[in-house]
Parts: structure tokens; C-alpha cells; sequence
């Protein structure tokens, strides 16, 4: 009984103690200054300027110009091939940290015109320029040495053979041959062997939907969407025919409605026409592609075609989707709604870029966006080493029917995937900073309308 009545005591003490606590002026506690103490964000948060960005991104340039240099070399000797005439059986591009006629460099090219026109510094420009160049004049002799040799280098130009080998490289070349860049160099017979891969060789759907046969046979990869639609989107805005933004827009319809949740607002990464249940696995990176690809197709899409509006919506879904999945970090993981997943540098850069580019073309709100974008980018900076290198991205990725394939994809600096991106989103996001002003409101990141 005495037990428990000294119990009863030290409850009641307790709990007018914490009552007592709560109860407690404001004086006492110095309410002021906690409500604007500091937190102890894991990035810059509410400080970030053009110039910091730009620093950033030159780390990037500079570590690029001497990881994929452009050079003809024998294979045997490692001796220089200056004159492209003599290229023959042993020749070689000389490897450097990245391959020059990737997907992902087709990102990365795209890229640096972007951060040129932003930044006004033409290095950024020359870095695709040159490239470009380099590859229009030594194509036509590797193209000689293909035909006896079709391991030769330069063969996903040559003689693509999937959307990954011509997709983004064909967008990027159009890019650059509508800037007027390009005026003495002709990209016009690479642009026209790699469209016509997308537009009339690549599997595809009945209903037209471009497809692969791996890993099982009519399968729908969400990356796809990238691979395949801008490039055909912007072959339209090249040469003025509908036929092409007619189809861009039908791949993305067709797409979204086998593989966005509407629920979630996410896409499932991979669709297979005959299983009867998905296993959705919402990775990272292929929603990256997807939102990318939209807001390339709406750059280009006449104001007045009739599915502009679907796309938009499709857009503002998506981008609602995301923003739900942001982690406090600013990064996303990836597997955006598996929070015990690892957080990935690339999907985050994407989203940053696309998010900040929708902003800048008016598709979406300031307000509502552009703190998501801000954090994002202050994520992704943190991941750009002084050698200009990009932590954190995710590995190559095939398609997986469970989670512990996605989970323990390795990252690295050398997963290409990640350069290009960073770059498009410094430049969206110098000119959402210089378009759009935000303030600290009660320590918060609000941008005016």
C-alpha cells in the first residue's frame, strides 16, 4: 500500500512538472529565439545564388573536357590518327572516361549547349560542338572500316540497332543544327539514319507504342519514352511535318495510361502485355526520364496541337506525384515510394531540371514548385566532387520484378548517367533564380508569384 502510494506521488510530480513546463511563459523560455534558431539542414537551404551554381557546374565542364577526349588512335600503337583518310581496320576512338555517342552523352550534349546559352561562357558550347564535328567528319571512314568490320568503333551510329543507341543523340544533334551552332558541319545523314531507326525499325506495339522484346517479349521500358519521343519531337520541329508530333504525343498518352499510377501520381518502371498483374516498382531514374520527356515535347509541340492540353495534364500529374516523394534532403530514392532505399543523385537532378523548367515556361507554379526545385538542386550540388566527378548515381538498370534488384543497384562515379542532368538542372535553375525571386518567410523558402 506504501508502495503504491509513493508511486501515485512521483506520477503526480511528474506529470505537474511537464505541466508546469508547458505551462511556462513565454519569457521563460525565450520563444523568439527558438522559433529563429537555426536548423541544422544537411544542405544549403535558402541561400543559394546563380554564382553558386555556376562554380558547380564548372567543376563538371572541366572534368568532362579531359574524361572524353576526341581523338582517331591505332589500336596497336596508341599512336594519333590525324588525318581521318587513313583510318582503316585498326583504328580506334581513343576511350576516355565516357563514351561519345551514349544515351547518356546525348543528355550530356544537350546539356552543355544549354549551360552555354545560359552562362554566355561558349567553353560549355564548344565541348558539343567540337564533339559533333568531330564525329560528322570521321562517321563517313568508320562507316568503310563497318562494312568488313562491324565491331569497328562508332557502330551505334553507324548501324543503330535500339532506342539507346540513337534517342537522345539524334535530339541533341537537332538541337545544335537548329542553333545555327553547327553552320560548317553537316549532322543531317547522322540525324536522318538515327530517326529513321526510331520511326520505322524499333519494335512497337500494335497500337504503336514503341516496345522491346527484352526481358520478355512485348515489353514496355518507361525510359523508352525518353529514348524514343524527343528525338521524334524534335525531328518535327525541324522539319515542320505533323506525322512527327503526332506520334511523340501518342507515345506519351500511350505510355501513361499502361504505366502512371494515378493514385501515387508515379510511373511503374517496367509493363509487359501479357501478364495480367504488374509488379510496380516506381524506380527513380525512369520517372526522371519521363518527366524529362514531356517537358521536352511541350518545348517544341505547337501551341495549338490537339493533344498539347493532354500532355500538359500529364505533366502537372506527375509533377505532383513527385513532389509527394521528395525526401527532406531534397534527394528522392530510388525507389521513390520505398523510403528505405537508398537516395540517388540522377533521378534528383532530372526532376530539379524538369521542375524548374516547367516553372520558367509557365506549365507550373512558382509558388508551388520552386522550393521543391531549390531543394533539389542544393541535394544534387553536394554530390559534385572537387574533381567535378557526380556521387551517388545509380548503376546501369535493366528491368526487375522484385525489389532487391533495385535496392542494391551500385553507384559510382562513372555511371555516366548523372553528368548530363546536373548540368540541365544548374542551367534551368540560374534561370528560375534570376526570373523568379523567393524570400525567407518565417525561415521558410517562399517564392513569389
Amino acid at each position: 500500500m506504501l508502495r503504491s502510494i509513493k508511486l501515485m506521488a512521483i506520477s503526480l510530480a511528474v506529470t505537474w512538472q511537464g505541466y508546469a513546463q508547458v505551462q511556462a511563459p513565454a519569457s521563460t523560455l525565450h520563444s523568439d529565439a527558438l522559433h529563429t534558431a537555426k536548423p541544422d539542414y544537411p544542405t544549403l537551404y535558402g541561400t543559394t545564388k546563380p554564382e553558386d551554381i555556376i562554380s558547380v557546374m564548372n567543376r563538371v565542364k572541366s572534368y568532362l573536357d579531359k574524361a572524353t577526349p576526341i581523338k582517331v588512335v591505332d589500336k596497336n600503337t596508341n599512336a594519333e590518327i590525324s588525318d581521318y583518310s587513313k583510318i582503316n581496320m585498326n583504328s580506334i576512338v581513343l576511350k576516355g572516361d565516357f563514351s561519345l555517342t551514349s544515351y547518356e552523352w546525348g543528355v550530356t550534349y544537350e546539356a552543355m549547349l544549354l549551360a552555354g546559352e545560359v552562362t554566355g561562357d561558349t567553353s560549355f558550347t564548344n565541348y558539343t560542338t567540337k564533339r559533333f564535328k568531330f564525329l560528322a567528319d570521321v562517321v563517313p571512314y568508320f562507316r568503310e572500316v563497318y562494312k568488313t568490320n562491324p565491331q569497328t568503333s562508332l557502330r551505334q551510329i553507324i548501324a543503330p540497332h535500339a532506342l539507346d543507341d540513337c534517342g537522345a543523340m539524334c535530339a541533341a544533334m537537332i538541337r545544335a543544327t537548329k542553333s545555327g551552332l553547327m553552320r560548317n558541319t553537316n549532322l543531317r545523314p547522322i540525324i536522318d539514319n538515327y530517326i529513321n531507326y526510331i520511326f520505322t525499325k524499333e519494335l512497337r506495339l500494335k497500337d504503336g507504342t514503341l516496345a522491346r522484346n527484352r526481358p520478355l517479349p512485348n515489353t514496355l521500358w518507361l525510359d523508352d519514352m525518353f529514348m524514343g519521343v524527343p528525338a521524334i519531337a524534335q525531328m518535327g520541329s525541324l522539319t515542320g511535318d505533323k506525322k512527327y508530333y503526332d506520334d511523340a504525343v501518342k507515345q506519351v498518352l500511350q505510355f501513361s495510361r499502361r504505366m502512371f499510377n494515378k493514385d501515387l501520381g508515379i510511373y511503374m518502371h517496367g509493363w509487359v502485355q501479357e501478364m495480367e498483374t504488374h509488379p510496380e516498382f516506381h524506380w527513380a531514374r525512369a520517372n526522371g526520364w519521363a518527366i524529362l520527356t514531356m517537358v521536352e515535347l511541350l518545348e517544341v509541340l505547337p501551341e495549338n496541337h490537339p493533344g498539347r492540353a493532354a500532355v500538359l495534364n500529364q505533366l502537372k500529374a506527375h509533377a505532383k506525384g513527385l513532389a509527394a516523394q521528395q525526401s527532406g534532403s531534397g534527394f528522392w530514392h530510388q525507389l521513390l515510394d520505398r523510403h528505405d532505399s537508398y537516395l540517388e543523385t540522377s533521378a534528383t537532378a532530372i526532376y530539379t531540371h524538369s521542375i524548374a523548367k516547367a516553372i520558367n515556361r509557365g506549365w507550373l507554379d512558382a509558388t508551388t514548385y520552386g522550393p521543391m526545385a531549390l531543394l533539389g538542386w542544393n541535394a544534387v550540388a553536394t554530390k559534385v566532387n572537387e574533381k567535378g566527378q557526380i556521387e551517388g548515381v545509380c548503376v546501369g538498370t535493366g528491368m526487375g520484378f522484385d525489389p532487391a534488384f533495385y535496392y542494391y543497384r551500385p553507384v559510382n562515379v562513372y555511371a555516366a548517367h548523372g553528368y548530363g542532368p546536373v548540368l540541365l538542372a544548374g542551367s534551368e535553375m540560374i534561370k528560375l533564380l534570376k526570373s523568379k525571386k523567393f524570400d525567407l518567410n518565417d525561415s521558410a523558402v517562399i517564392f513569389s508569384k
